[in-house]
Formats: C-alpha cells, structure tokens, sequence
C-alpha cells in the first residue's frame, strides 16, 4: 500500500509510476532505517494490565544502523532492537546458501541453512535460477499493472528540496501525498472499473503469470506422490487458451461485481459496521519519498495509522506505525559485512538443540539470555504421568512415588550417561549443566557434587526400565511435583 497508493498519474513532471516499480527492482546499496509503532488504547475499555502490554509494544523500535545489499541473495544488517529502555544489538548476514545473526551476548551466532533441506526430494525438470529471475521480473510489471489503474490521491504534490543523505546534500523531488481510509476505499470502485475495461493490459499480466508458474505446476505433475491427472485437469493445452479462459473468468467477475457494487458495499458495511471506522477519516496515510534525477528513493517517511473499533475485546483506539529510511551508493560496488562463524555456529535447523543448550550459548547478564528464560520462558515444561501408564506412568512402591528415569530426564531435555555393565548412573541437567548420580540399589547420590540421601533406592523393573523417586529426580532437575488427588494424575513443571 505505501507504494501502489501514490497513484499512477504524472505530478510535477515526476512519473511515479516509474518511480514505484524502480523501486521493486533488487539493486545493490547501502541504507539506515528505522521502525516503531504507537498504539493507542481505549481508555474506557483497557485493563491495567492491557495498558502494560500496551506499553511493551509501543517501546519497541527497530533500528537499522547500516544495511548493505549487494544483490537479490547476499546483503548484511547491522541494528539493534530496543524495548522498555534496553537495547539487543544484532548483525545479520545471509548469501544464497544461509543467514547468519549474531546477537549481542552470543558466544556463538545463530545460523539458518537457505538451502534445500537434505533428503528433501527437488522438482524435476526445474530451473530454479530461472524461475527465480522470472519472479523478480514480475514484480514491477504487476506493481506497474496496479499503478495503472489507480487513480492519485487528492492530497499529493512533488516539490524540489535539498536534503541531506548519509551526510550529502542532494537535490531531490520530494514526493508528499496524504490519504484517508475513506479515499481509500472510495478507490476500489474506479480502480475495478479500468482493469475491467484493460483487456489488453490483463491479458498481458495474465502471459505473466503464466510463464512464471506453468513450469512450476509442470514441474509438480513430474512428481511421484503427486496426481498428475488432477495438476493437468487445471492446465488448458497452451498459453494461448490459458490466457483466454482466465480473462473471460476475471471479466465476467469484475462486470458482475461492478453491477452491484455499490449495493453490495453499503450492505457489507451496514453488517459489519466495524469497517466504517477502519476505513473513515481517522485512518490516514501520509507518506513522503524523496526521488533523485533517476528516480530512485533516496529517503522515505511514512507514518500509517488505521482506527479501530474499540470494544472489550479489542481495548485499542488506533494502531500507528512510523518508518523512515535513506538510501545511498545506489548501483555502486557493495560488499557486504559478513558474521563471523570461524568460531563455530549454532545450527537452528537441528531439532536437538535443547533449552539449557541455547541459553549456555548467552552470558547470563546478557539481554537475549533474560528475554529467552523469562520473557519466552523457553525453559518452562510440563509433564504430566498416570499410574496406570505401563510404559511411562508412576509406580507406588513402599509409599514412594517412582517414575521411569529415563522417560523422566529426557522430557524435561536432560542427558542420561549409563555405562553399560556399571550400576552407576549419571543424569546431567540441562539448564544448569550440574550432574546428578546415583547408583541403582543404592539410596546415596550426588547432586552438583553434593550428597544426599534418597527415601528409598533407584531399582530396575521386571521391564526392564530403571526406577527412580519421582520426588527426587524432578527437583533435582529444578521442577516441582504436584498430585491431583481426585484423579491420580501428577503434574510436573520446571519454570
């Protein structure tokens, strides 16, 4: 939307259609821009502790100090996000294989693979490249198509500034245009009406998109588990009938809902009242770009704001968001500042990565290792057992609860070490890292070198599982332990 409703018409000898789909095409640069959003609440419907979340959110920010792109797959950011006053300084990286983000505090960066994940079977007869290339391609001709038809705002004007970008003072056009929710919505109707009556220029997106996903779906039908009888039911014999067929599918649609457009419109309205205010005059647009002799965006503000209905359920007045960014070395040589993994990574395409395993991987002072435990609680675990459970519930032996060990451990993601032909046994905590032993027969065990006495000894079952005191283990294992009476369920959390 902030691209497409600036409008397609000429203003002050600035085309900005041109100027718009320029904008879609990947080029390399460096950029600076920053992001942060104002909620407003209802005050006659906001709790108290609506507002705090409240104002969590409108703390946020995201700044970008310096991004640099050098083409479509390889580019690098170096930001920070701050919330309530703190600030998590990050660097990302990715090319066309994976993306790399060190976090302030890491010891080792997180890394992503880009690349098809191993085993995964490819589309046959693909050319990935290609398809990618077309894709880029049909951005700025569909973005181009929708300009197009889009009439200008009223509220739009280009005027010549000098403006300073990365500290140079530049001589640009600037761009200024404000829009309501109901301009907004009183564009769709005129809009509708020239793509209907552009039976050429549809024709021609619809040859578009064609050429983009027939090989996909071509591609598709050449798969084993896929039913090719069904991707080729949908599939006209050429371009020629696939072209012909949609566009007298979307012009009879467009002609038969302009016919009742208005009725229809009112109607929806009037069932869903809500829409009146997300679409009326407190819901504005305003956006400046700042364009140079080519036509690149060398600077934008824009500032988005959309009403709501308050209610009970929904406690919010409006929604705000603000954005702003500046562009440099547009077209230049770029080299981006790739993440450092000489050190080694953390692969977050493993799936054996536990919570005590990420957290390790941040220093404890740190803002991330604060926002993982306590914020997203990546740490909490529930575990519930029923005693008549053979395979994973609890047993009542002498008025002991024992459960099974390793079933235990495992699911609150801690490590079992059992030598085979040793009664000992070595169970190590995942969050903390500290060792619990215990021997099998024995009530002696250590916990993070520290002895301790259980009431009663860990045994090994007729099936084979070894037992120990449901109590001790999870404790150890810096959970509690709680027992439904009603029901003989146990409930076991770690925070």
């Amino acid at each position: 939307m902030m691209v497409a409703l600036t409008g397609c018409q000429a203003v002050g000898g600035v085309d900005i259609s041109k100027a718009m789909a320029n904008s879609t095409t990947v080029k390399s640069g460096e950029s600076r821009q920053s992001m942060h959003v104002n909620i407003e609440p209802a005050k006659e419907f906001a709790t108290e502790k609506d507002n705090e979340i409240i104002e969590l959110i409108n703390s946020l920010s995201l700044d970008i100090d310096h991004a640099k792109v050098k083409d479509a797959q390889t580019a690098s950011i170096e930001g920070s996000v701050s919330f309530q006053g703190t600030k998590l300084p990050f660097h990302l990286s990715m090319d066309e294989t994976q993306m790399v983000i060190d976090l302030d505090g890491a010891q080792k960066p997180l890394y992503i693979s880009l690349e098809a994940l191993e085993g995964t079977e490819t589309l046959p007869m693909m050319d990935t490249k290609a398809l990618e290339k077309q894709i880029e391609e049909l951005s700025p001709k569909l973005l181009s198509f929708v300009l197009k038809h889009l009439s200008n705002p009223k509220n739009i004007s280009v005027t010549p500034v000098q403006e300073s970008v990365n500290g140079e003072s530049l001589s640009l056009s600037k761009l200024h245009m404000e829009i309501t929710g109901e301009e907004i919505l009183a564009m769709v109707k005129p809009f509708l009406t020239s793509v209907a009556q552009d039976e050429q220029g549809l024709k021609d997106l619809i040859g578009d998109l064609y050429d983009v996903f027939y090989p996909l779906m071509n591609a598709m039908s050449q798969m084993d588990e896929v039913d090719a009888s069904g991707i080729s039911s949908l599939m006209p014999e050429s371009k020629e009938a696939t072209v012909a067929l949609m566009y007298t599918t979307i012009k009879t649609g467009l002609d038969e809902l302009l016919v009742n457009y208005d009725q229809g419109l009112n109607e929806l309205l009037n069932e869903v009242p809500e829409l009146k205010t997300v679409f009326g005059t407190n819901t504005t647009f305003k956006l400046d770009f700042y364009l140079d002799s080519e036509l690149n965006i060398r600077k934008q503000n824009a500032e988005l704001k959309v009403a709501l209905p308050a209610s009970e359920d929904l406690p919010l007045q409006s929604v705000t968001v603000y954005s702003d960014s500046e562009q440099w070395n547009i077209g230049g040589p770029v080299t981006v500042d790739a993440v450092d993994t000489a050190g080694g990574v953390i692969d977050l395409m493993k799936e054996d990565i536990t919570p005590g395993q990420m957290l390790r991987n941040f220093d404890s002072n740190s803002v991330i290792y604060q926002l993982l435990k306590d914020e997203a609680g990546i740490t909490r675990k529930s575990v519930m057992l029923y005693p008549e459970d053979e395979s994973f519930g609890a047993v009542t032996v002498k008025n002991t609860t024992f459960v099974p060990l390793r079933y235990l451990s495992e699911e609150l993601d801690a490590e079992v070490k059992w030598t085979k032909g040793s009664d000992t046994i070595v169970v190590i905590d995942d969050i903390t890292g500290n060792e619990i032993v215990l021997t099998v027969g024995s009530k002696n065990a250590t916990v993070a070198g520290k002895e301790v006495t259980m009431v009663e000894s860990a045994y090994v079952g007729k099936n084979g599982k070894t037992y120990v005191p449901l109590r001790f283990m999870a404790e150890s294992l810096g959970a509690t332990v709680d027992k439904e009476k009603e029901t003989g369920w146990i409930f076991i959390d770690r925070p």
